[in-house]
């Protein structure tokens, strides 16, 4: 048995896992080979300087509470069988952030922590939307009405601000008159997008590396 923990920054990122996980590994195999859970945080927050969380759990703000997460997780694993295989996976968005500095410093927590997990992260480029934008044929099934031209405007994975090029293609007003309308707006959007795009993408298709790596990593761990 192979039980993955996935961790995201917000529920637009569990409702579309929860979606694409079973297409992943194949339904056929959820719950008697393979078994996962997806948790969703309110924000992605930041690594606490010397790993020392200052913000409430109950706030639920993925980095602030990574060091205490990642230990908790490796205690847990530790007391699983020896035919029990489990991994956690830590999926971010990239944002602003410079790749190469950030995946250091979340490697650098795990190195830390004894026992430590088997811990491997996935970083979304540059947010979670890019990853429906990387299926263009399932952004227009959900949305037949997508502009076409904004959406061949895309460049995979580009730092563009991912989420308003996709309110752009598919909200009414777009990334503007969703920007006016809040945060809490933004996200239940984001939640629409999650709901609508997801049980239409081809996993094996998707133009996306970010989310390719994630697919190919989640599929050589429940093999090994």
């Amino acid at each position: 048995m192979v039980h993955v923990e996935i961790l995201v920054e917000d529920i637009s990122g569990k409702t579309a896992l929860d979606i694409l996980v079973p297409k992943i590994l194949g339904h056929e195999h959820i719950g008697h080979e393979h078994t996962f859970n997806v948790h969703s945080y309110k924000g992605i927050g930041r690594i606490p300087k010397d790993l020392k969380s200052t913000s409430e759990p109950q706030k639920r703000i993925l980095l602030d509470q990574i060091p205490k997460l990642i230990q908790g997780y490796g205690k847990t694993f530790a007391a699983y069988p020896d035919n029990y295989r489990a991994y956690l996976i830590i999926i971010c968005d990239l944002d602003d952030r410079c790749l190469r500095t950030f995946r250091r410093e979340l490697l650098d927590i795990v190195a830390k922590c004894s026992p430590s997990p088997d811990t491997h992260f996935c970083i979304a480029i540059e947010e979670g939307e890019s990853w429906y934008l990387g299926d263009l044929p399932a952004v227009k099934a959900a949305y037949p009405t997508a502009k076409d031209a904004v959406l061949n405007s895309y460049m995979t994975d580009s730092i563009c601000g991912t989420w308003e090029k996709l309110a752009d293609t598919v909200f009414v007003g777009g990334s503007q008159k969703l920007s006016k309308l809040g945060q809490q707006a933004i996200g239940k959007e984001k939640s629409i997008w999650a709901e609508n795009i997801s049980p239409y993408m081809d996993v094996e298709k998707n133009d996306s590396p970010s989310f390719c790596y994630f697919r190919n990593k989640l599929r050589r761990l429940s093999s090994l």
